[in-house]
């Protein structure tokens, strides 16, 4: 009888059609959901889309969820919620989760068992430091500039700054962030120190050749075009925005650096996971299902996608400012638009799974930088990835849409 009452919700809400009230109600008691109303957080960025996306497609009513999504001023106030209990889990940084488990800043056992897309950020530079760069670059037969571009073209423009006594200044969003650690990355195989996190300090400035702070992502344009920052490396739609202002130009993307690089997850509290496992997994089939719908026949919904977040409940910018991004393409600078298939990519090459892989790379740059102030073993990375990312937990939740003919058993696999 439960699987036929559940049946009927799922008959009555399908096609993106949102289930009401009651219809969730008899799906979360047929599935035995333990807790099916949550509150999730998210920071102001086109990578929060499969949360708006299982939202306004039914995706969540389909599992029996009633989700309330709600939108936080930085990456530590939507990190405090999580921790605190006033946010169920939220849309991450794929850091946060590991280290908050270590206990840097903020301590508290927090798992990922979703990654939610990979790729989606850029380095921008002012308009100003682009004039003062863009004569040297290697231009192609179009006379555009070959991408992508080196950190190394920036060392002029900081020696000349130094020279009148003032920093170079770069925005970044958190200090865990995968912005920081792609930042610095860059800014290293340029030749550019990047300067280094000492215990107790999170300014992660010493021996810098380049001065980085942290900038909340929708405040980046603004900081830059009043000049407090010379650069920054943040997810979009903000460096587009920089582009239509005419105040910035960005000058290499992320899958440039790190080609599929992981960048946010799904970050829950470890005993939320615990308490509550089928709403867990209601909640994680939900995201598959989002994900799913983003990225396929080549990203024919990708319009739809952008109307949904240009709302202002959602990321509240200008669908063109989305959309240059979004859609297959990404625009430098006005008149430079490129292709670009792979900027954000939501499902395939397996853009849910949580590696292990992933969260090592992310605390060996911890360590690289500093944060991390100790050595240690081998093993204790992969014991440390392997308490905070979580496979087994999206697995039992994929393996079910797989039975159930809802996704593809192989998923395109990320390039080597």
């Amino acid at each position: 009888m439960a699987a036929l009452l559940m049946g009927v919700a799922l008959a009555g809400c399908g096609g993106g059609k949102p289930a009401d009230g009651g219809e969730m109600s008899t799906i979360a008691a047929a599935k035995g959901i333990e807790r099916p109303n949550l509150k999730l957080g998210f920071i102001k960025l086109t990578d929060m889309a499969p949360l708006a996306i299982a939202r306004e497609k039914g995706f969540f009513a389909e599992e029996g969820l009633n989700v309330a999504l709600e939108p936080q001023a930085n990456w530590k106030v939507l990190l405090d919620g999580v921790v605190g209990g006033q946010l169920d889990g939220a849309h991450m940084l794929a850091g946060q989760p590991l280290a908050a488990t270590l206990g840097m800043g903020t301590r508290a056992e927090l798992i990922a068992p979703l990654s939610l897309d990979l790729n989606g950020n850029a380095v921008t530079v002012s308009s100003k430091v682009w004039q003062q760069i863009a004569p040297s670059l290697p231009k192609g037969p179009d006379g555009k500039p070959i991408h992508p571009i080196s950190a190394s073209v920036l060392k002029p423009v900081v020696a000349s700054y130094r020279a009148q006594g003032k920093p170079f200044r770069m925005g970044m969003v958190f200090p865990v962030s995968t912005h920081n650690y792609e930042l610095r990355y860059w800014l290293a195989a340029g030749d550019l120190n990047p300067g280094y996190y000492l215990p107790g300090d999170v300014g992660g400035n010493v021996a810098a050749d380049i001065q980085i702070s942290v900038t909340p992502p929708p405040q980046m344009p603004a900081t830059l075009e009043a000049g407090t920052i010379d650069g920054y490396s943040v997810g979009e739609p903000w460096n587009q925005a920089a582009v239509r202002k005419k105040i910035g130009v960005p000058v290499v993307t992320d899958d440039q650096v790190w080609r599929d690089n992981p960048e946010k997850v799904l970050g829950l509290r470890k005993d939320f996971a615990e308490k509550y496992p089928r709403t867990v997994t209601a909640l994680l089939r939900a995201i598959i299902k989002a994900q799913q719908w983003l990225d396929a026949e080549g990203g024919m919904n990708r319009a739809e996608a952008v109307s949904i977040l240009s709302r202002p409940n959602y990321v509240g910018a200008d669908e063109s400012v989305l959309a240059a991004s979004m859609t297959g393409k990404f625009t430098f600078e006005p008149g430079d638009t490129r292709d670009a298939p792979g900027f954000n990519i939501f499902f395939e090459k397996h853009a849910g799974y949580p590696f292990y892989s992933d969260a090592v790379w992310y605390l060996t740059q911890m360590r690289r930088w500093g944060q991390i102030a100790e050595d240690h073993p081998d093993q204790w990375y992969f014991d440390t990835a392997k308490s905070v990312y979580r496979p087994d937990l999206y697995a039992i939740a994929a393996k079910q849409l797989v039975d159930e003919g809802v996704i593809p058993g192989k998923p395109a696999a990320r390039a080597a």
